[in-house]
């Protein structure tokens, strides 16, 4: 058995037992309901019930068959081409798992992990890639890394390489280069604070830590360029690297984001 401390919240009403266990990253919110339900979580030593609700000075206990079912989930990163959409197929277009079998997995993976087509049940992409962008897309079976990417208060960084064209000629001034850092909105809600620097002289890097719909091609509209490749090469700490587009590797035990 696992047991966690609920200690130093400054909460002073009770929560849902499955929402503290997600805000702790023991699991997602529904993973943790499904424990609860196969009667693998305790609370002071009591079985747990759905929504349930905790206090400080709970202790949770998880069975270690729960953990065991964490450790048999995977997470594959895959260089999507251009084509691919992210989540459910739209408009004609095969999402990008399609692309997740046996004869596509990079020959250079590091991981010993033997392919299993289980792998692709269930997995589900943690953060988008639009249908015109390459690069790294991350599938996960693992609900605690789609938190840790896509959750409302990510702090996992996601790097790109944009190849971009003026509309207006010329150089984009410099004005603009530092709204791309901080200044834009979209949608009426204002921007993070992004890092944008010339990789070459028609190649901007761009560093963000949100994901809105087509987000660097419409940031890059509103100061004059239009986008005509992106691709994403960095999550976190995990690099594209060497995968070639098209393949797929396994995320290996030692690797987080």
């Amino acid at each position: 058995m696992l047991f966690f401390a609920l200690q130093n919240f400054t909460m002073t009403e009770p929560i849902r037992l499955s929402k503290r266990m997600s805000e702790l990253g023991l699991a997602s919110r529904r993973e943790a309901d499904a424990w609860i339900e196969q009667g693998l979580v305790r609370v002071d030593g009591v079985p747990a019930v759905l929504g349930q609700k905790v206090l400080p000075q709970h202790v949770i206990t998880i069975d270690r068959a729960a953990t065991n079912q964490q450790a048999e989930r995977v997470t594959i990163l895959l260089n999507k081409p251009i084509g691919y959409v992210s989540g459910q197929a739209e408009d004609g277009h095969e999402p990008a798992v399609v692309l997740v079998k046996g004869e596509n997995r990079w020959r250079d993976d590091p991981t010993a992990i033997r392919w299993n087509r289980e792998h692709t049940r269930g997995i589900a992409p943690a953060g988008r890639l639009d249908i015109d962008s390459t690069g790294m897309l991350v599938l996960t079976q693992d609900g605690r890394i789609a938190k840790q990417l896509i959750g409302e208060n990510s702090l996992v960084d996601k790097e790109y390489l944009v190849r971009v064209q003026s509309v207006r000629g010329g150089r984009l001034h410099p004005s603009d280069l530092a709204l791309l850092n901080h200044g834009l909105a979209l949608d009426g809600k204002a921007l993070k604070p992004a890092k944008v620097w010339w990789q070459n002289e028609d190649q901007l890097r761009f560093v963000l830590r949100e994901g809105k719909k087509r987000q660097i091609r419409r940031m890059c509209e509103l100061v004059g360029l239009n986008v005509v490749a992106l691709k994403r090469i960095r999550i976190g700490v995990v690099v594209l690297g060497d995968l070639p587009i098209g393949s797929w590797r396994y995320l290996a035990a030692n690797e987080s984001f």
